[in-house]
């Protein structure tokens, strides 16, 4: 077994309560947690893990809504020397499924309205269930509580290197692939993170994205590095009325969103609110239009300040603050990190130029999970390749041009176009399908879905898209389909993004 890291997440956060102290630091659908109430639950839980056969290296699966639990489980699943394993709660059967089988996850934490998916996604399996809440009747499962019951037990020792984390992320073969996250990277990311908020005068911060994203595990890790007793106030899921109620209850500050979250803000009545309180705006994950951000910074009185990262650079490579946000750009590198415009050649091209923005630093994942081909087409002499176009000026600031991969991320969820069409494929009349992205004001990005039928074959696109929702996560499935006589090709015979893309644009 690995010795004791410096960076072992479990001993920053004990070493954050020392720093801290006892405080109501997390605020909860009514009800405050103190950071000592946090700790001592987690304290408790790694023990009940242990107990029920958790080893350290093992991957745990938690798939709930966000609750304090995640924040408890977090914490035990690393005091115990295994893997945190997040997994939203969008995902089909199918998908599940998969994330299950090659993980190999003996234990699954989670939320009592998530039984039927994991029940439906795991048989056979002989997956270990841990229900927040109430068990329900007759589903043979350890209530989350039990574990609380088992006494504290002394941290298990991991190496900085050790694996701390395993997210699912789409990929490019339809299927999700498991991104490696070490102690030191999470360690890092969450220092550098930690740096940039604390570099700023606000303390009150709204959670509204969901935990179980890179980022939400960024900012857990970040509040560990803190040196003041910062509050958040977290909300199970995106609720835009509910948002703006808690600001005004709680005087927030700050909240990260994404763009369709901005743009539904803006379509309630928000002037009915005392929103005085807010400075900021986090915004990530996907585009974020200019007339939008106008209108948003206008209407609620922010700054919006960007940011851009992926999950296989633990969420964070650059940012922005308040005396240095230049708008166009999405920051500069966050100080654990080193960026790099390299040409095909893995050249650096020169200042202003356009290139591949490549990611260097500890926050760097370990690699892809059961996939190392891929992780070294990936990591080349130590430099991440992101698959993203952009350019650095004179002054560091990062701009983000375009993407080399086929991504679309529609209201901050990736989605993959190799996923969708493999769905659409399935249906009997489809011959060939082609997935895009639009720009979307609301989304930021929307996923178009262009497909040839069999000669003599007949569908309509309602039909098609209701095919597809029925077999992908709520946020891959198209919002529209249009059917064309063939798709276009290329002189290889691939299917011609570049023209589809035209294609979808110049009809909208």
């Amino acid at each position: 077994m690995s010795g004791v890291g410096e960076h072992h997440l479990a001993l920053l956060a004990e070493s954050w309560l020392d720093r801290v102290g006892d405080y109501d630091m997390l605020h909860f659908e009514g009800a405050w947690h103190s950071s000592g109430q946090i700790l001592d639950r987690a304290r408790r839980v790694a023990s009940g893990l242990a107990a029920a056969g958790v080893e350290p290296g093992d991957r745990v699966i938690v798939l709930t809504m966000n609750t304090p639990e995640v924040f408890v489980a977090y914490h035990a699943i690393w005091r115990a020397g295994a893997v945190v394993t997040p997994v939203i709660f969008l995902q089909t059967p199918p998908e599940l499924r998969h994330i299950l089988e090659d993980s190999g996850a003996r234990t699954a934490i989670v939320s009592p309205e998530l039984l039927p998916l994991v029940q439906g996604s795991a048989e056979g399996l002989g997956l270990q269930l841990v229900v927040i809440g109430e068990v329900p009747d007759g589903v043979d499962a350890t209530p989350f509580g039990a574990l609380e019951e088992s006494e504290p037990g002394e941290v298990v020792p991991r190496g900085d290197h050790d694996l701390a984390a395993l997210l699912y992320t789409g990929g490019t073969t339809g299927r999700a692939k498991g991104v490696m996250l070490s102690h030191d990277g999470l360690w890092e990311a969450g220092s550098g993170m930690a740096g940039v908020a604390e570099s700023m005068d606000m303390t009150r911060t709204l959670l509204p994205l969901p935990l179980s994203h890179a980022y939400g595990l960024n900012v857990l890790v970040a509040g560990l590095h803190s040196e003041r007793q910062n509050v958040s106030v977290m909300q199970r899921w995106f609720d835009p009325q509910g948002w703006l109620e808690l600001v005004q209850e709680h005087r927030l500050e700050n909240s990260a969103v994404v763009p369709s979250m901005m743009q539904m803000l803006l379509d309630l009545p928000y002037a009915d609110y005392d929103l005085s309180s807010l400075q900021t705006f986090g915004s990530g994950g996907a585009p974020l239009l200019p007339h939008l951000r106008e209108k948003v910074e206008k209407a609620f009185g922010v700054t919006i300040l960007e940011g851009y990262g992926c999950t296989e650079a633990t969420a964070i490579v650059t940012a922005m603050t308040q005396s240095d946000n230049r708008v166009g750009t999405v920051g500069k590198p966050a100080p654990h990190v080193k960026v790099a415009i390299l040409d095909p050649a893995g050249k650096e091209v020169p200042t202003g130029e356009e290139g591949e923005i490549c990611v260097g630093g500890p926050g760097v994942m370990l690699g892809y999970w059961n996939e190392p081909e891929l992780t070294a087409e990936t990591i080349v002499d130590g430099w991440l390749h992101t698959g993203d176009v952009g350019r650095v000026d004179e002054d560091g600031y990062l701009y983000v041009v375009d993407r080399l991969k086929d991504l679309i991320i529609r209201g901050g969820f990736n989605v993959f176009p190799r996923d969708v069409e493999d769905a659409l494929i399935e249906h009997e009349a489809v011959a060939a399908a082609a997935v895009v992205g639009r720009p979307d004001e609301k989304s930021g990005e929307e996923v178009v879905a262009v497909v040839a039928l069999h000669p003599g074959s007949s569908a309509d696109p309602d039909e098609l898209m209701e095919f597809a929702k029925a077999r992908l996560a709520r946020y891959k499935y198209p919002r529209e389909v249009r059917i064309v006589d063939a798709v276009p090709l290329t002189s290889v015979g691939k299917t011609d993004r570049k023209a589809v893309r035209a294609m979808v644009r110049e009809e909208a």
